[in-house]
């Protein structure tokens, strides 16, 4: 093995977070004071969750929230810039954390007043209320700003719209007591979905990434798919869907894995653009990628009122034929340009990284095995991060030595700073569409204007999932259609519940590869220096699968594991074939029988999409296309009419 590879876990550890944070060297000024303060919240985090009492007295829902709030709010401005050039902590931002930590403690201190007699405080209101909008400025940027600002002062004009549009109108006063200290705001499901469901999740994979999970995956895919034709881009995909279902994030996916693959994908022969469109794509698959997942697809199982495992099962399948269809596109690519894998020689060993690694892939299983069969929901990480900490001290290059313990609480705290700045403010847009009442009146609408035409209401969510996607973040969009759209679309089709809620979330995702904004398209593209629009496109096109697969399972539930499964005896190989045939069209290679000529590209492509469709017509005239098409392909790479472009 290279020496790259014989490192330890914790040099070789990816590290997202330095990335957008300003935490400077490990054991700086700002490290530890920002260790400090995020160990006192996760250990309350830790001490509410499984009931211990702290000073003789379990703590009450709202005086944890209030105390979670303020802890990692002050967190978020001490690690979170203003600016990206703003290296170290100015005093304003001192300030402001200190208000905002001292005003969520005073809050706590009369949690039970807020809740049992409506006490509030006006003017500290206020100043929380500003404090988070600057946060999702700085953790989501200006677009999601104004969206949490646009919706959240919804509100005070909601009886100036027409329509769907109008609410009940609030005064200021009114609607900062709601988005402050009711249910409806931060005291609600968002708090609770940051504070005590995915708390655990963001522990478990921060200790996982400390303990150098990353630079296992990366290895662990360099090892198995390495040496084939077009390897690097293959590892890139492998590496970056584990990594993606630790972490969550698209963002900090690409940002680790792909400072890594990318380079790698450049060097053997993919061009700048198609590397960072390789790298976007199977980031943004990561984060519906069982087991961990996203922060949305906790939204997602609290919306709908399931337990997380089903969501996690539900993601299964799609994730799958995804990661497919881009594996298919890529090795496609390799074999039309006439790409080939890395050299041996430059791969490490795949016994000697199952001997380093065996820990990590014993730690998913014991936490797929809590969710799934313990049914142990939000405690089954706390408890999969304690065996991953006991199972760090059989190797010397995992073992928690005060270092790594401190590295390790700096990463889970870097990862619950970034989570809360994003999900926090999104309160004031759940406060608003709730106590005005405008989700009722818009899921009505959606229902008058398509009438008893199904497909004519999905077509109008396709189109507010990209624009709302495209405003701000995946996670708005889904909450804001969940309770408009999704009802809609059940009450017009009788269309299974859950299926519904994922097609929600794969076209809100989807905006982040799509142009004209595509933010992790961008993101990867200045990785890679190539065209950020030309990354973009190529990035659609290879991402195509995610595009239609919501279609599908909509219109077939057994595809997210609901209902009657014996379809998928059928429905799966069909997808699954006419997903080959879709990669063949885009990227003229058919695997298994050789290069395409243009004009067929075409019409394969869209015989495969056919093909896939779940309707037993549209199979059938499509098998019957598409054994056509092949047939001449089949021909012309057997005659050698068909040249390496």
């Amino acid at each position: 093995m290279s020496a790259h590879h014989q490192q330890p876990a914790a040099e070789a550890a990816v590290d997202p977070a330095s990335e957008t944070t300003r935490l400077g060297g490990l054991f700086s000024f700002t490290s530890i004071a920002f260790v400090v303060l995020c160990t006192f919240g996760l250990g309350l985090g830790l001490a509410y969750v499984f009931g211990v009492p702290i000073g003789g007295r379990r703590l009450i829902e709202g005086q944890y929230y209030w105390v979670f709030i303020g802890t990692f709010l002050a967190a978020a401005y001490i690690a979170l810039p203003a600016k990206q050039s703003h290296t170290s902590v100015p005093i304003y931002d001192i300030v402001a954390a200190a208000v905002g930590f001292g005003i969520c403690m005073w809050f706590s201190m009369y949690a039970w007043e807020i809740v049992q007699a409506g006490w509030t405080n006006f003017y500290a209101g206020v100043v929380l209320w500003l404090l988070m909008l600057e946060i999702a400025r700085r953790s989501g940027g200006v677009p999601f700003l104004l969206v949490v600002l646009v919706l959240g002062l919804y509100p005070l004009v909601a009886d100036y719209f027409p329509g769907l549009l109008m609410g009940i109108p609030y005064t200021f006063e009114r609607m900062i007591e709601a988005h402050v200290f009711r249910t409806e705001g931060l005291m609600g499901i968002t708090t609770k979905i940051v504070a005590e469901i995915v708390l655990g999740f963001l522990v478990f994979a921060g200790v996982l990434i400390a303990t150098g999970a990353g630079q296992f995956f990366i290895d662990l895919a360099n090892a198995g798919f390495g040496k084939y034709r077009g390897g690097p881009a293959k590892v890139s995909i492998v590496a970056s869907a584990f990594f993606g279902s630790l972490s969550g994030s698209i963002f900090s996916n690409i940002a680790g894995t792909g400072s890594i693959t990318i380079p790698t994908m450049k060097k053997v022969g993919y061009p700048p653009h198609y590397a960072g469109a390789i790298e976007a794509c199977a980031s943004t698959g990561g984060v519906v990628m069982p087991p961990v997942m996203g922060a949305i697809a906790f939204v997602m199982a609290i919306t709908i009122g399931v337990d997380y495992a089903t969501v996690m099962v539900a993601a299964i399948l799609p994730s799958a034929l995804f990661y497919f269809g881009l594996i298919l596109q890529v090795d496609a690519y390799a074999a039309r340009k006439g790409l080939v894998g890395m050299k041996p020689e430059h791969l490490p060993s795949a016994r000697e990284v199952m001997k380093r690694g065996w820990p990590f892939l014993l730690v998913m299983i014991f936490l797929v095995w809590g969710l799934l069969y313990m049914r142990w929901e939000y405690y089954a990480p706390w408890y999969a991060s304690a065996l991953m900490i006991a199972l760090s001290f059989l190797q010397r290059e995992t073992m928690m030595t005060p270092a790594r313990i401190f590295e390790t609480l700096r990463q889970v705290g870097t990862l619950v700073t970034q989570t809360a700045a994003i999900i926090l403010p999104i309160a004031f847009v759940v406060s608003a569409l709730t106590i005005t009442g405008v989700t009722g009146s818009m899921t009505s609408g959606l229902v008058a204007l398509g009438g008893d035409n199904v497909y004519l209401v999905i077509a109008l969510g396709v189109l507010a999932c990209f624009i709302m996607g495209m405003a701000g973040l995946a996670i708005v969009a889904y909450i804001f259609l969940a309770v408009t759209l999704a009802p809609a679309i059940i009450e017009i089709g009788g269309l299974n519940t859950v299926a519904v809620h994922f097609f929600i979330v794969y076209y809100a995702m989807l905006s982040v590869i799509t142009p004209p904004v595509g933010a992790a398209a961008f993101l990867a593209a200045t990785i890679a220096g190539a065209k950020p629009m030309l990354t973009s496109f190529t990035a659609m096109r290879l991402g195509v699968v995610i595009y239609f697969v919501p279609l599908f399972f909509l219109f077939q539930p057994a595809l997210v594991l609901q209902g009657d499964l014996t379809p998928l005896i059928y429905v799966l190989p069909s997808i699954i074939i006419g997903i080959t045939l879709l990669s063949g069209g885009l990227e003229g290679y058919l695997l298994g029988v050789g290069m395409v000529r243009p004009w067929l590209r075409l019409p394969l492509g869209i015989a495969g999409f056919a093909f896939s469709f779940p309707g037993l017509m549209t199979t059938l005239i499509a098998g019957v296309a598409s054994a056509l098409i092949v047939a001449v392909i089949w021909r012309d790479n057997r005659n050698g009419v068909v040249a390496v472009p």
